[in-house]
């Protein structure tokens, strides 16, 4: 085998690669959990959502969270109807969803935890209680 037979094996060989890489990136895309799809549109409404943190913190309205051993216990001041959003920063298959309103005269938000993976998750709890919204953010760990 000559030098011009090694380079040319050589270029296919890094070509392959490079189209090995291509192939799996987009395979990837859209399961990162880091990425925003929707990012231009987060940015022009980002006022309205500092309104909403901006609430929290002026009425008082933090919700108490509590994690018993099979569910995550949230509490709010007034009843609400809610979005809920758990994430998981490894996995964006594990992310959970959830809206409706709070139960009971307790204000509860009542989430299921024993098909959830231990770990650090991301709480992302946005509601609309007596005309205002509100929003909170908060790692917990499972």
């Amino acid at each position: 085998m000559n030098w011009g037979t090694k380079i040319v094996l050589g270029m296919l060989a890094f070509m392959l690669f490079i189209v090995g890489m291509v192939v799996y990136m987009f395979h990837l895309h859209g399961r990162d959990a880091l990425v925003e799809e929707n990012y231009y549109e987060k940015g022009i409404n980002y006022n309205a959502e500092y309104d909403a943190k901006q609430n929290v913190l002026i009425d008082d309205a933090k919700p108490q969270i509590t994690i018993t051993q099979s569910q995550i216990i949230i509490q709010t001041k007034a009843s609400a109807k809610y979005n809920l959003v758990l994430m998981r920063p490894s996995n964006s298959m594990d992310d959970l969803k959830l809206k409706g309103s709070t139960s009971g005269s307790t204000n509860l938000i009542l989430v299921d935890k024993t098909k959830m993976a231990k770990g650090m998750w991301f709480l992302n709890l946005q509601w609309h209680s007596r005309g205002k919204d509100y929003l909170y953010k908060n790692n917990i760990t499972l």
